[in-house]
């Protein structure tokens, strides 16, 4: 053989290892689990201290995770999901609310599914979404590969399938519809766990969101049984610890497939909430004041254990440092060497050195919650500064929370040196939100696009600033009064059809049908209400250059006008009016383009 021959042999034999190396390298990088349960704060876990609720494979994952103790989320649902899955503050957003049009996450902000699939990953998401139910705000438009969701904050809220209840429900399977059997927790982990057995011999990120144990706390029988026989328990407790109990079952199932596949030690199995309890504060406080929705600590510090036995983070350490659920995207990031460079500036901070054990360079940082739920964001509204011991609340109560977790003594007086700091901190953090101007933006849905036609629109998302229960399914049935406007894109010049309804198409349902209420069962805490609203007769229809009004038949299931809209963004205004000329919305608004 010749020299040239030989040394040609070798550079292909280097090439060829390199390559397969750079293959084999690729292929160890971690999967990733984030479980995250909707209204369960760390009064909820029995591991937390709670001697009522029934959690061991919970427990058992806590026994053996890294444990962030002084771990903060946002004070409602949709805005955690918004920081988590950006890193960044809720406020920058578009995410400071759960409905009214303020819980749908700018498109221009890059999502942590985003980065993963650009870097090899599989993704997937099931359950609750809560950032937007159409164009270009769904998880499919955000860097999901597979998604079965419920629509809104909840199963049976104004967006979602129309008469879902938790039970035998249809949700949306990568933007269609499909029916599935089951209780809804249920579902939500085998879809997720077909996803994962579908993608197992590569990386593969798995974000299960599930609705419970958000309320209504509808719940299977056999778990409000597991808490029938203990009477200092109310009604409503044994059904939340149900669908709590229900969780922890799926959880154990989820660990023992990974185990069973042999990639439970190269997973990154996160477990967290989205905000503080809504329901156990009653039986079992945590040591702290508060609940979902208040800036106490019991509406924000929350649990989150984290596990990945390949890379050394498990054995049962518990971690004190100031963390917050933006600190995930980095911290993912950072662990892992993904390939990416922000564009925006991250509120969070990477983990790393707290979990490989490097605290000595950890400063005392200083981060915000709030809760706005308005439609526009203001200052000094609903806020807490914390540093890792002070909380500033409100401005004028001060706390240790070290050494007073409830928050029970003010002491601004004592330690006015704090109490300024903190309030220094808090004015630079919002003169930041100020200079990206994010209370001068809103975000489009866009409609006429081929990803989305027709687009269907519920007033869950219309702009007002008393939208009442008009956002949910109910309050189409009960008929409620709101008024308002959809932030609408129209992408393309052209004649759209715009059809206005109180009840979505999938319902079957005219726009004065009438019905009994649905009678309670033992698994359902609230069924649907009677329908009794009959006097609907006129709809209204403003966009663009277009201001129409229609008489609204007695047997109409919709108002539908064809209209030629130029291509931008308006304001659309789409409302029913009954026989004494009372506004309401137009519960349900389809677009489509012809």
């Amino acid at each position: 053989m010749s020299k040239l021959k030989l040394l040609t042999l070798v550079l292909l034999l280097v090439f060829g290892f390199v390559v397969s190396a750079q293959t084999n390298s690729g292929s160890t990088q971690p999967n990733i689990i984030i479980v995250i349960t909707d209204d369960q704060g760390k009064n909820d876990l029995a591991c937390e201290g709670n001697s009522y609720i029934k959690t061991p494979n919970i427990d058992k994952f806590y026994d053996n995770a890294v444990r962030f103790n002084n771990f903060h989320v946002s004070t409602t649902c949709a805005p955690t999901r918004g920081a988590l899955l950006t890193g960044r503050h809720t406020d920058r957003l578009n995410v400071f609310h759960t409905i009214s049009g303020r819980s749908l996450l700018f498109e221009d902000e890059v999502l942590l599914p985003q980065i993963l699939a650009q870097n090899g990953y599989a993704t997937g998401m099931f359950g609750k979404w809560h950032l937007g139910d159409n164009y270009p705000f769904r998880p499919m438009d955000r860097g999901f590969q597979e998604v079965v969701r419920h629509g809104g904050g909840g199963v049976g809220q104004g967006p979602d399938y129309w008469g879902n209840d938790y039970f035998d429900d249809t949700y949306w399977h990568n933007g269609e519809a499909q029916k599935y059997e089951g209780y809804c927790t249920d579902v939500f982990f085998a879809e997720a766990l077909k996803f994962m057995e579908q993608n197992k011999e590569k990386p593969f990120f798995a974000y299960i969101s599930t609705n419970a144990p958000h309320g209504p706390f509808n719940c299977p029988e056999e778990y409000i049984d597991l808490y029938e026989d203990d009477d200092s328990l109310p009604e409503y407790i044994k059904r939340f610890y149900g669908m709590i109990t229900n969780i922890d079952d799926n959880f154990k199932t989820l660990r023992d497939k990974l185990a069973e596949w042999g990639i439970a030690e190269n997973t990154i199995l996160i477990f967290m909430t989205d905000n503080g309890t809504a329901g156990g504060q009653r039986m079992y406080d945590a040591g702290m004041t508060g609940h979902k929705g208040e800036v106490t600590e019991g509406g924000h510090r929350t649990p989150f254990y984290m596990q990945w036995p390949a890379g050394e983070i498990s054995g049962g350490k518990d971690i004190d440092e100031l963390t917050a659920h933006y600190d995930v995207l980095p911290t993912l990031v950072d662990l892992l060497q993904l390939n990416f460079t922000p564009v925006k500036p991250l509120d969070g901070k990477s983990l790393v050195p707290l979990l490989k054990g490097k605290k000595e360079n950890w400063p005392n940082r200083v981060l915000f919650m709030d809760t706005q739920r308005m439609l526009n964001l203001t200052k000094y509204k609903n806020y807490t500064i914390m540093d890792k011991d002070y909380r500033l609340v409100d401005g004028d109560k001060l706390n240790n929370v070290t050494t007073d977790l409830k928050q029970s003594d003010n002491i601004i007086n004592q330690h006015p040196e704090v109490a300024e700091r903190l309030a220094l901190g808090y004015e630079k953090w919002w003169q930041s939100l100020v200079d990206e101007g994010v209370n001068e933006r809103y975000a489009y849905i866009k409609v006429g696009t081929p990803y989305e036609n027709p687009s269907r629109i519920m007033s869950h998302d219309m702009l007002t600033g008393n939208l009442g229960h008009a956002w949910h399914q109910f309050g189409a049935i009960t008929a409620t009064q709101a008024s308002g406007f959809w932030k609408i894109e129209f992408v393309e010049d052209g004649d759209y059809k715009i059809s206005l309804r109180r009840f979505p198409r999938e319902s079957g349902l005219k726009i004065n049908a009438t019905f009994p209420a649905e009678e309670k069962t033992r698994r359902i805490e609230k069924p649907a209400p009677a329908s009794t609203k009959d006097d609907f007769t006129k709809a209204f229809l403003y966009v663009g250059k277009h201001k129409i009004t229609a008489d609204i038949e007695k047997d109409a299931d919709e108002v539908s006008f064809t209209l030629d809209v130029s291509a931008g963004k308006y304001d659309v205004q789409a409302e029913l009016i009954d026989s004494l000329g009372r506004v309401y919305p137009s519960y349900y608004l389809y677009i489509e383009k012809l």
